[in-house]
């Protein structure tokens, strides 16, 4: 007789797709009794490190497999690390989706654009609300954070109770009036506990408590008032509709117009109006075509591009090729936003174009001009504290960020053993009296660059390598038969050499010796029975590789074009 498997024995797995180690790319799933709750689907940007990409996944590869257990999505927040990939996961599966109406918006504006509206069924959500998704229930708790309509997810499985923090902090004065419900995270606490904690990490490293938003308002009333006469131009995130909304109150009680810039802003003000999430009259915005009309003490224009993204607005702006705006002496540029880890170059490099044309500029290194929405460590003792939970991962943030949270949370008085540091692709099983790693899946970066993930680690490196080093080009022609070569070599070098270089006369001497030493190599090859493509331009590229680097300590692509006559 065959014996049915006791499923209700079976632990709950915790599988990390993205977000672990990183900035980005935030993505986990709940898989309990054959069924699976998918948290956040986010993106992460590229960095120095990924020339040519657009954006990078998480790895889908567990939830292909697994598509028929998948139940739902929860989505915690509307930022694009939390809701961006949702697209690309839906070209492999449909998905219904759970979140703010904020967040179910912000996501459903780059689905309609993909064309996959109609895989995605979306069940908007209020504050407190439980939704039963699957076998799981979902509680979505409000929190604060910089993006209004943020929820921590209360999680309710046979093995007990989930808690994942989404990305919050405590504000006491936030501009919308809408506070972290520590209050209800407490009860959870206390009165059926907390089996698993997950908590954002972002801060961990921070001491002390966040800034209230509410300090950035006062902070941007005070500069637009002593610069009542100048050209004012405030880039900002433009899914950071409390900061939008500071700014216009700001501009309006200094007398002045809102001019939104950029196509993502645009959106996502007439998104949040719509929402009544922001509160701007009609009566004080203008369509930025009319900039040019209005006197400069007149004029705030919201502008995205903060992160110094190349095509952006304000990095148009700071290279004056912004068609509406150009940038004059006397103009006040407010950039209020930290840098992302990785774009402070980017960032630094549109500060210095804005000096050049003549603007004052404000960043939160001379204002506070800007706060994190992320918690500080006494936020996230506070955490601890009302939780109370019996098992922690740190969650959201670099590997340093992910190692500061453990031990805090051990110094919260956690066992250590019951505090786990996973990354990317860890699946941890959580029992009722178990809590350990348990197997690991894949959770490789999906790269978009135009398609996806067609972008392999080599091609890369090779990007890189073309970046930093250059390429030459061997061309060459030959007749196999006689072992005769009839045109060539004729090199040629980008990003290299070149003759407008200091010494062309050294140059034109390398690519000389470089000429007689591929020659010599070639009538080697074919002088050892050398016929096939493979093997002579493996002596081409490696005669060409060991002369350059030993004459300039360089090492560019070398790519040998042989043609057989």
């Amino acid at each position: 007789m065959t014996k049915t498997k006791n499923v209700s024995r079976e632990p709950l797995k915790v599988v990390f797709l993205g977000g672990l180690s990183e900035i980005g790319r935030n993505c986990a799933a709940l898989e309990i009794d054959n069924e699976i709750l998918i948290i956040d689907c986010g993106l992460m940007f590229p960095t120095s490190d990924t020339p040519g990409i657009d954006l990078i996944l998480p790895d889908f590869e567990y939830l292909v497999a697994n598509a028929s257990k998948v139940v739902g999505v929860a989505i915690t927040h509307g930022h694009e690390d939390h809701v961006g990939a949702l697209q690309y996961l839906l070209r492999e599966m449909p998905l219904s989706i759970y979140g703010s109406a904020l967040a179910l918006s912000l996501a459903k504006s780059r689905i309609d654009e993909a064309g996959l509206s109609s895989r995605a069924t979306m069940f908007a959500v209020t504050d407190g609300q439980n939704i039963r998704i699957g076998k799981f229930e979902v509680e979505f708790i409000p929190v604060t954070h910089s993006v209004p309509d943020a929820h921590a997810l209360a999680i309710r499985t046979r093995v007990g109770t989930i808690v994942h923090s989404g990305d919050f902090k405590i504000d006491l004065t936030p501009v919308d009036g809408r506070l972290t419900d520590i209050g209800r995270l407490a009860q959870i606490g206390k009165t059926e506990g907390v089996r698993l904690l997950l908590g954002d990490s972002t801060n961990a490293e921070e001491s002390g408590h966040s800034d209230s938003e509410s300090d950035v308002g006062e902070v941007l009333d005070q500069i637009l008032a002593k610069h009542r006469t100048q050209r004012v131009v405030v880039t900002c995130f433009a899914s950071h509709i409390h900061r939008i909304q500071q700014i216009a109150d700001a501009a309006i009680e200094a007398g002045r117009m809102i001019f939104p810039l950029g196509r993502s802003m645009g959106k996502n003000i007439a998104l949040a109006r719509s929402l009544g999430l922001l509160e701007i009259a009609e009566v004080h915005l203008a369509d930025i075509e009319s900039v040019s009309k209005y006197p400069d003490d007149k004029i705030c224009v919201i502008s995205t591009g903060s992160q110094g993204e190349p095509l952006s607005a304000l990095s148009l702006m700071a290279a004056n090729e912004n068609r509406f705006i150009k940038i004059a002496k006397g103009d006040l540029v407010i950039i209020s936003a930290d840098a992302i880890p990785g774009n402070e170059s980017a960032v630094g490099k549109v500060i210095d174009g804005l000096h050049r044309r003549g603007a004052e500029v404000i960043h939160a290194g001379i204002a506070k001009v800007h706060t994190s929405g992320h918690a500080k460590r006494d936020e996230l003792r506070l955490l601890q504290a009302l939780t109370q939970p019996e098992s922690f991962i740190p969650v959201h943030g670099e590997y340093r960020h992910l190692s500061s949270h453990a031990n805090l949370a051990i110094e919260m008085g956690l066992d250590p053993s019951q505090v786990i540091l996973a990354l990317d692709g860890d699946v941890i099983s959580v029992g009722h009296d178990t809590f350990e790693k348990s197997g690991r899946v894949s959770a490789n970066y999906l790269y978009v660059d135009g398609a996806v993930g067609d972008i392999s680690k080599g091609v890369l490196r090779d990007r890189k390598t073309l970046a930093a080093e250059g390429v030459v080009i061997v061309v060459v022609a030959l007749e196999i038969s006689t072992g005769t070569i009839i045109t060539g070599p004729e090199i040629i070098t980008r990003g290299w050499a070149h003759s407008e270089n200091d010494k062309p006369e050294l140059i034109a001497e390398l690519l000389d010796d470089l000429n007689e030493a591929i020659t010599r190599s070639i009538k080697v090859a074919m002088g050892e029975k050398a016929t096939d493509y493979t093997t002579i331009s493996r002596h081409i590229r490696s005669t060409t590789a060991k002369m350059i680097e030993k004459r300039t300590k360089m090492r560019p692509m070398v790519i040998p074009v042989v043609t057989e006559i």
